[in-house]
C-alpha cells in the first residue's frame, strides 16, 4: 500500500477549470486500486502556523501499489483532459509514504 499526499496550488482565477478536472480524474482512481482518503480545500482560518504557502487543497489517496499510482497516471481519458489541469494548477507538492 502507498500513500500520496498531494499540496495544490491553483493559479488564481482558475478554479473552475481545476474543479472540472477533478470532477474527471478522481473518479478513475477507483479502477487502479486506489481510494481518495481525504480532500480538503483548508478555509484561511485553519493554518495555525506555516512556513510554505498556502495550499488550495490538499489530497491523500491510496493505492495498493505503486505500479497502480503510474497506470492511474497514463490512464487514457484521464490523459485526454490534463490540459485542464494543466491551464489551472500553478504547482502541486507530491508526499509519497507507507503506513507503520
Amino acid at each position: 500500500m502507498i500513500y500520496l499526499t498531494q499540496l495544490i496550488y491553483i493559479k488564481e482565477g482558475q478554479e473552475s477549470l481545476f474543479h472540472e478536472f477533478e470532477n474527471i480524474a478522481i473518479p478513475i482512481i477507483a479502477k487502479y486500486n486506489g481510494r481518495l482518503l481525504l480532500r480538503v480545500r483548508p478555509p484561511e482560518n485553519s493554518f495555525v502556523e506555516f512556513s510554505i504557502d498556502k495550499p488550495y487543497e490538499i489530497h491523500l489517496v491510496e493505492f495498493d501499489g505503486e505500479q497502480d499510482f503510474e497506470d492511474f497516471k497514463q490512464d487514457d481519458e484521464r490523459k485526454n483532459f490534463l490540459h485542464l489541469k494543466e491551464q489551472s494548477v500553478r504547482s502541486i507538492l507530491l508526499i509519497k509514504g507507507t503506513k507503520q
